[in-house]
């Protein structure tokens, strides 16, 4: 969020803080910013108003549709919803498959097709693929895609560069500030028109081996052969093969000695979120490079005999190119889902989604589109089969919502034996009078209400007036069948529960939420024909005791009443404690005013929190009503209660076999409690506000499992840190959620769901419990073969949520999406879609790290990587050298998301990232859906110096690497929880006074924003998101770790 600042410094205008809590799956970036972002003006960045091409409904007005709107339209009594917004394992190597195809669906999947498009890679000619057309930008919309290549920066470690020249005039940098203020940070920013088309097919200059016409493949001549080299020890370091002096040109080279602007400092500073103030950087960049310990390959390779030269980073896939491709390709078109198997629009493509049978991929995507027809294909390719299903993702204005079907008191129709609901994949026959299931291929009776006559083909005549029958994605109204003791459910509840110990109402934190509060409750979701929310809210406060609040509407002051028994918690009240807003405004607005001034003079420091979870749940238990608890909370809960909490941060379990112990909850008692809370449909929202350790690994997990939000605000500040604090507030408080929600996932015969990963908790095998489910929140299901698939009926998988509305009805939600199946690997490799493998792989490591030790799981990771790889080379591609390194299209850029992954926080043993941030980030991606977790391991780093201020557009992202940055350069980086302005200290006094109104770059403020001047030491921080780089904390680069996967391959091979 970038304005011109007249007259007054960024430092003193800290008015408004840029926030990525919107919960539209557009924005890319999954939460705020934990760590100091930009204060500016009003003119902030756009992140929420996605510009979409208008596109016709999806039918015209038909009549005869019993319990539905005429015109498949949503029926005014039936506001249509969430439009705003088991047991663990052991962790085993997922399998999996899926194919683009252009068979209508129901045909027979074409057998044999050609393997998909392959790349070769060597040091000298390699190329990322044939080009394709332009693209527009991802997130922040870029240039006209086509029209120009990313530019490359020297590296800035090396001499300075003579000073930059400005692209505008002194006097366009009112535009540029003007402009920056429009900046969209998203994935499905403004529709851009399509830019002029780069042509398509390999560079002129392109050389290699002749190939079939049907199977393009980018290779290099055969030249010198890659020597052997000694098993790899998965325990040590990952050593890049080294090469003779004279083959240097063929194959994968070694890589180059360590790079000396990224060694290991005395001091490192802590993991993202911390404010960079608050750290010792140690001394300027001084040591030798670390490794990771156990499976991951690390630091630098020892090269033996002369120096090698090093890979082309330009020469080896880039994601940003990947992206580029795909926007140019598919951007600003309409993506019909009337095809079986066909492979979507990547995440950072802008599109719109037309529903015609298959659910949208804003809220069903698969790591395959076309599974492996036996078990047997799966576990040679071990390409994980997962479906990641994000059932409330935001429906953009200019797709058609979905529409809520009504039955009646017989409520959906579902098939007797399998118990699937009504779907585009069941089969009518017998004139129209019985179906057949398409996911168990029973024979049913279709009910008299329900009975139509077939046309011509055997499609019912209603076909398209039915949205069960003709669309993916759907709602049922359920009967009293589907609720607690079928009693139709209330309205549900909010309650707020406010930590009052010594140092919140000394810094401020307890005013600050009081008076925000008072505003904000104006600002309740409710449906959209309704004046006013129907949602009850309550208030509670606490530090060693709990304090409830009568705010009964006939009251004329608020009555507080004391629960000092933290032991045993009881509600004191019923009548009076939840309440209509709009009601008891005048006695809750007198409350909020009393509660600062109430405990002004305590000194109570210690607190307990588990009582407080259980207070809220029992108090929405006793109002027969599920709701969320928003709990503000500080410190560990050290006050003798249940649930009482030590700091275990011990730095010593760190590379141990007992690592594992710092992710799993201190106490079995918080398990209990999130049990308990899920059962009673008790979403607990916690926003912490730490000065230090507090075991968010126990605090968190009820949050976690119960479908909840956990925001952290390290070492908040009032004065700086409140406008970020308040936003996130608002969003969670304004956003739709869906709450008592159950989740089934049926499949068809031949395989089944296995496994389950996100914010869930699970009583059984098949059940996904979910307190509450909003927009942010997906669920990641494993697939395993039982039986071998058909190919010509593919595989269908419907995933069924059960919930309730904000105004208390109870509500099916319906997403169906088919899948091709095949014989041929190749249809299953060019089927992948990297984003979703990484999705999967993520969340399969983040809860694996909870049995097994961190080395097994980053051992697993690496091996399956080679293993898909290299079933690739064996059994799809044609025959190469050895030294070439091939990798199938649809997964040319899969090392480098894996290399990311291996390199987070989460999973890289360093004593000195902190446990709580491990913690955090672990428990915050189980719940991210595709988009997030694609730009969380993979930030945007956008050149803004290079803005044409005359255009529209903005400049194409670069690669994550510090040979992007450039001294004369303004660099943006964001990864959805953290942002950085990195400026060079070459860049231009136009541009940094268009930016800060400042003259020059050594009179930029760093105290309240994350501003990165070049060689400080801020800059270590923001180098550990330059994610193609050598890690501070023992990573490997992209190009190291691509040489390692290339190693891991040919010993598989051999």
């Amino acid at each position: 969020m970038l304005s011109l600042l007249p007259e007054v410094s960024a430092a003193e205008n800290a008015s408004e803080l840029v926030s990525f809590s919107s919960c539209i799956p557009t924005v890319k970036l999954y939460c705020r910013p934990l760590i100091r972002t930009f204060i500016w003006n009003e003119k902030t960045v756009n992140m929420s108003q996605p510009g979409y091409v208008a596109t016709p409904p999806y039918s015209q007005s038909q009549p005869g549709m019993g319990g539905f709107s005429t015109g498949l339209g949503p029926p005014t009594s039936s506001p249509h919803y969430g439009h705003y917004g088991g047991p663990n394992s052991l962790y085993s190597a997922p399998q999996s498959g899926m194919l683009k195809s252009t068979v209508p669906f129901g045909s027979s999947a074409p057998v044999g097709s050609p393997p998909p498009g392959i790349h070769l890679y060597n040091q000298t000619n390699l190329q990322n693929g044939p080009g394709t057309p332009g693209h527009q930008q991802h997130r922040f919309q870029g240039p006209s895609p086509g029209s120009s290549v990313p530019p490359s920066y020297p590296p800035y470690s090396h001499q300075s560069q003579p000073p930059y020249a400005n692209t505008a005039s002194p006097s366009s940098t009112a535009q540029l500030a003007n402009q920056l203020g429009t900046m969209q940070i998203n994935s499905y920013g403004p529709g851009a028109s399509p830019s002029s088309r780069m042509p398509s097919g390999p560079p002129a200059s392109f050389q290699g081996p002749p190939l079939p016409p049907t199977q393009p493949q980018m290779a290099i001549p055969p030249g010198a052969q890659i020597p052997p080299t000694p098993a790899n020890n998965l325990n040590g370091i990952c050593t890049p093969p080294s090469l003779p002096p004279l083959a240097m040109q063929d194959g994968i080279p070694g890589s180059g000695p360590p790079n000396a602007n990224l060694q290991q400092l005395p001091g490192q500073p802590p993991g993202p979120g911390y404010h960079p103030q608050h750290v010792n950087y140690g001394p300027q960049m001084a040591g030798s490079q670390l490794s990771y310990p156990g499976a991951f390959p690390g630091g630098p390779g020892q090269l033996a005999g002369p120096q090698q030269k090093k890979l082309d980073p330009d020469s080896i896939p880039s994601p940003i190119q990947v992206i580029e491709n795909d926007k140019a390709s598919r951007g600003g078109q309409t993506y019909a889902t009337n095809i079986r198997g066909q492979v979507p629009p990547l995440v950072t493509t802008d599109c719109v989604v037309q529903d015609q049978g298959n659910a949208s991929p804003r809220y069903i995507r698969c790591t395959t589109y076309c599974f492996p027809a036996s078990s047997d294909m799966a576990k040679q390719a071990r390409i994980p089969l997962a479906a990641i299903v994000t059932p409330f993702a935001i429906v953009p204005p200019n797709e058609t919502p979905l529409y809520v079907v009504n039955h009646g008191e017989t409520g959906p129709i579902r098939c007797n034996r399998c118990k699937a609901y009504m779907c585009p994949f069941m089969q009518f026959i017998e004139g129209g009078r019985k179906y057949q299931c398409g996911f168990c291929s029973c024979v049913n009776d279709v009910p008299p209400f329900f009975f139509q006559h077939l046309d011509h083909v055997g499609r019912r005549v209603d076909h398209y007036e039915r949205p069960e029958l003709s669309l993916g994605s759907y709602e049922f109204v359920a009967t009293l069948d589907y609720c607690r003791n079928n009693k139709p459910p209330n309205p549900p509840a909010y309650i707020f529960m406010i930590d009052v110990s010594y140092s919140n109402i000394k810094s401020g934190l307890v005013k600050l939420i009081c008076d925000e509060l008072k505003t904000l409750l104006d600002k309740l979701p409710r449906e959209e024909q309704e004046e006013a929310s129907p949602i009850r809210v309550g208030f509670v406060t606490y530090n060693k005791v709990l304090h409830f609040f009568n705010v009964k509407s006939n009251l004329a002051q608020p009555q507080m009443m004391v629960v000092s028994d933290v032991g045993e918690v009881f509600v004191p009240l019923l009548d009076g404690f939840l309440v209509n807003f709009q009601e008891s405004r005048s006695v809750i607005s007198n409350l909020l005013d009393q509660i600062p001034e109430m405990f002004a003079d305590t000194n109570e420091s210690e607190t307990v929190f588990a009582p407080v979870i259980l207070a809220g749940m029992e108090a929405l238990k006793a109002a027969e009503c599920a709701g969320k608890l928003f709990i503000f909370h500080s410190s560990l809960p050290t006050a003798e209660a249940p649930g009482k909490l030590k700091n275990r941060d011990d730095k010593k379990l760190v590379n141990t076999d007992k690592e594992k112990t710092l992710f799993q909850p201190q106490v079995n008692f918080y398990e209990t409690l999130a049990r308990d809370c899920v059962a009673n449909g008790c979403c607990v929202n916690l926003f912490l506000f730490p000065n230090q350790y507090v075991d968010i690994a126990s605090m968190g997990l009820v949050t976690m499992y119960t479908g909840g939000t956990l925001y952290k605000y390290n070492n908040f500040q009032v004065h700086s840190d409140s406008p970020q604090f308040l936003s996130d507030l608002r969003k969670d408080i304004e956003k739709r959620t869906g709450f008592d929600a159950i989740m089934r996932v049926r499949t068809s015969t031949g395989f089944r769901a296995t496994d389950f990963f996100g914010g869930i908790y699970m009583n059984n095998t098949t059940d996904v419990e979910m307190a509450a489910i909003d927009c942010n929140k997906a669920v990641t299901v494993e697939f395993k073969h039982d039986d071998k698939l058909n190919e010509d009926t593919g595989a269908l998988i419907q995933c069924a949520v059960l919930y309730t509305t904000i105004s208390g009805q109870r509500r099916l939600r319906i997403h169906n999406i088919g899948l091709n199946c095949s014989s041929q690997l190749a249809d299953v490799y060019k089927s992948c879609e990297t984003d979703a493998l990484i999705n999967f792989f993520a969340k399969s490591a983040f809860k694996a790290i909870l049995t097994q030790p961190l080395k097994t799981v980053r051992e697993i990771l690496m091996n399956q990587t080679a293993h898909m790889l290299a079933c690739y080379r064996k059994n799809c591609a044609s025959p190469s050298a050895v030294s070439q390194l091939i990798l199938p299209d649809a997964m040319k850029v899969l090392p480098v998301y894996m290399n990311c992954l291996l390199k987070s926080c989460v999973l890289v043993g360093r004593p000195e990232i902190p446990t709580d941030e491990r913690a955090y980030h672990r428990q915050l991606i189980m719940s991210m859906d595709v988009a997030n977790t694609q730009l969380f391991f993979y930030p945007q780093l956008l050149p803004i110096h290079n803005m044409d201020v005359k255009s529209d557009a903005f400049p194409t992202s670069v690669r994550c690497s510090e040979e992007r940055l450039s001294e004369g350069g303004v660099f943006f980086l964001a990864n959805g929880l953290n942002m950085f302005l990195w400026l060079g200290v070459s860049a231009p006094p136009e541009v940094i006074q268009g930016i800060f109104n400042v003259p020059s770059f050594a009179h930029i403020s760093t105290e309240a924003l994350i501003i990165v001047k070049q060689r400080e030491q801020p800059e270590m921080l923001f180098r550990q998101f330059l994610v193609e780089d050598k890690s501070i904390y023992g990573g490997a680069s992209y190009v190291d770790f691509l040489c390692c996967v290339h190693r891991e391959i040919c010993q598989l091979l051999n």
